[in-house]
């Protein structure tokens, strides 16, 4: 299963609405096929390790990060139905599928086929992984990532509204891969007018991997902008990942509204003072609201810099 889920995280960020899924088919000890789900959400994991193990899967044992989808689509068969059709003996899953169109029917087609069926191995590690899935599915909205880049002191820009950069290579390196693992990218209005980002992933043998680029605001986006009226609309956006990069007065309204689910802190050592704040008002009546809403999952240097990534409690 950790097998599939390395190959899942192939497709994270490219595979539109569709889950990125890993499948490994397993015959006497040797992988016989292997697959992710592809660029744009089709062909479906299951279905590429299908057509590369061809007549080996018979007997054989799958490993496949979420559920086999059970319904019909008029992009590509039931993938449920092209794995019974395959009859492998024994199939191991991570999590069920909570599409409503497949919701348990993918796991019983199989075992309804004689197919030994078992669940739940690597069940959190594959939940995380498909956490934009789950989100889109169970609360309409895509999970929301966000960036901040500061100093010490949680300045972004000095008093003249200087800013770049404040942090170094490295750290912007990895920011560029985080790009890469989302659908989309967004950015207040005042943030494309002021500094006119390009929110495309500049790292060799990544650039096509550049997510859509969003302007929340109510005024025209540049050409090759897709622009998000209000956070009430954020379901529209159709997508699984968003990161949300700024600037201060953005960050303070994901966060306002509890729309944020992880959080990269981005540190530089250097002390700024006078200067514009990484957050405004984020909607705090006391000081004991501010704990036990965030819990530390990742730590590191990168370079001279820190990044600290932080999972939302509430």
């Amino acid at each position: 299963m950790a097998a599939a889920l390395a190959l899942a995280e192939r497709g994270v960020g490219q595979t539109g609405t569709n889950p990125s899924v890993g499948c490994i088919i397993v015959r006497d000890a040797i992988i016989v096929g292997r697959g992710w789900t592809q660029n744009g959400g089709r062909p479906h994991a299951e279905a590429m390790a299908l057509a590369q193990a061809g007549s080996k899967a018979a007997g054989a044992t799958m490993y496949v990060t979420l559920e086999p989808c059970a319904h019909q689509s008029e992009r590509g068969p039931a993938c449920a139905h092209l794995v019974r059709d395959a009859l492998p003996s024994r199939v191991v899953g991570a999590v069920h599928d909570p599409d409503p169109r497949t919701a348990g029917q993918g796991f019983a087609t199989l075992r309804d086929a004689g197919i030994e069926v078992e669940t739940g191995v690597m069940a959190s590690e594959a939940r995380i992984q498909l956490a934009g899935f789950f989100s889109r599915l169970e609360r309409s909205r895509p999970f929301v990532t966000l960036k901040l880049a500061t100093s010490l002191d949680g300045q972004i820009a000095m008093a003249n509204g200087q800013s770049r950069w404040i942090t170094g290579d490295a750290a912007r390196a990895h920011a560029h891969v985080e790009r890469a693992r989302c659908d989309a990218i967004l950015v207040g209005a005042g943030t494309v007018r002021i500094d006119a980002p390009r929110l495309d992933v500049r790292i060799a043998g990544l650039e096509h991997r550049s997510p859509r680029k969003i302007m929340l605001g109510s005024k025209d986006a540049p050409q090759g902008w897709e622009i998000l009226r209000s956070l009430d609309e954020l379901g529209s956006l159709e997508c699984n990942m968003l990161l949300v990069e700024g600037g201060a007065m953005t960050a303070s309204a994901f966060l306002r509204a509890g729309l944020v689910d992880r959080l990269l802190l981005y540190r530089a050592p250097i002390l700024i003072g006078a200067g514009t704040a990484c957050l405004g008002d984020i909607g705090l009546d006391n000081l004991d609201a501010a704990h036990g809403r965030w819990q530390i999952s990742h730590a590191r240097r990168l370079g001279k810099d820190s990044i600290e990534v932080y999972d939302a409690l509430i």
